[in-house]
């Protein structure tokens, strides 16, 4: 296997560039270990392994390790609206780096806790970045790499081509990861023929046999194309992808009036972001396992085009490999 060398495969220690994205709800410890061994970068997502899919983490951790020896991320979301909850994603990755973890993901709020702890075990860690202004902020604290959120994701997307917003972020002269919008060989290989250090794929690994997402959920992504994707702010009071359904057009995509105000406000944004958070953890677990007969939403982006069948995980990573090996495969995928 040639695949292609980049600061990504040596940050993270893997053979190709490629990670399947912590999701919630989606991100059980059969999928991660299943890309990992792969090939790829399966990454652990605390709240899933613990809320949804019922693992202690280090338990967790340990079951993923027995599947593979191969290396896994870690996905910290540092919302800033609670120390609480600061100080729980802390003690997380404390464990996650005990059980050996050494490359981390962060989101959200201040990753200056995170980047130390690592750094002093030896491992790197990527921030989520929609445009370079945050990117920036995330470099001042130290972190190696980007994550770069853009348009096309799913969950909470950016607002920047994938194009333009690595013409942003790429002069601070970190490695930068397109996140959104790949869903087959050929976009995988265009973005890394662009210049991106890596792709980071959630969509595509929803709609695999490893990932306990229900079948309405796979066979939602499956069935639909770009155009069926929409941003709604009822999820958590900021616009986040989905898959347009009746349900979704029966209750709207705008957050109210008095919501939106308390967003705004200096004091109030951070307890309806919290009441907002909470209750979005629910609705996308219970449409994540109870399918389409439960209605709420099925978070996706528009990589949704790429994706036409339900396989397994390993597969999808050994097909995008063999695309980077031989670009004319990709080449012939689009055609």
């Amino acid at each position: 296997m040639a695949h292609r060398t980049t600061p990504l495969t040596r940050d993270a220690g893997i053979e190709l560039p490629l990670i399947c994205g912590a999701m919630y709800p989606c991100s059980n410890p059969e999928l991660i270990a299943a890309v990992s061994e792969a090939g790829g970068l399966g990454v652990v997502q605390p709240v899933s392994m613990i809320f949804v899919h019922r693992h202690d983490l280090r338990e967790g951790i340990r079951m993923i390790r027995r599947q593979t020896s191969k290396p896994i991320g870690f996905n910290a979301i540092l919302e800033a609206s609670s120390k609480m909850l600061l100080d729980q994603m802390q003690r997380w990755v404390d464990i996650a780096l005990e059980e050996g973890v050494r490359f981390f993901i962060t989101a959200l709020g201040n990753p200056r806790r995170v980047v130390d702890a690592v750094h002093a075990a030896g491992g790197i860690v990527y921030h989520d970045a929609t445009n370079r202004r945050w990117a920036e902020r995330a470099a001042e604290h130290g972190v190696d790499g980007f994550i770069a959120v853009n348009g096309r994701a799913g969950g909470h997307s950016g607002d920047r081509t994938p194009e333009a917003l690595f013409d942003e972020i790429a002069p601070l002269g970190k490695p930068v990861v397109c996140a959104g919008g790949v869903g087959d060989e050929a976009a995988f290989v265009r973005m890394l023929d662009l210049g991106y250090a890596g792709v980071q794929m959630g969509t595509r690994f929803i709609a695999s046999e490893e990932c306990r997402a229900h079948a309405d959920y796979k066979q939602a992504i499956v069935g639909a194309r770009a155009e069926d994707i929409v941003h709604t702010e009822k999820i958590s009071g900021v616009p986040v992808a989905i898959i347009r359904t009746p349900y979704v057009d029966a209750v709207g995509t705008k957050a109210g009036f008095l919501a939106k105000r308390l967003l705004q406000h200096p004091r109030a944004k951070h307890w309806v972001r919290s009441y907002y958070s909470l209750r979005s953890v629910w609705q996308l677990k219970q449409a994540s396992q109870r399918g389409a007969g439960y209605q709420q939403y099925f978070q996706a982006g528009m990589s949704v085009d790429g994706v036409t069948r339900v396989e397994p995980a390993g597969a999808i990573v050994q097909r995008f490999a063999a695309a980077l090996d031989a670009p004319s495969v990709a080449e012939s995928a689009s055609a």
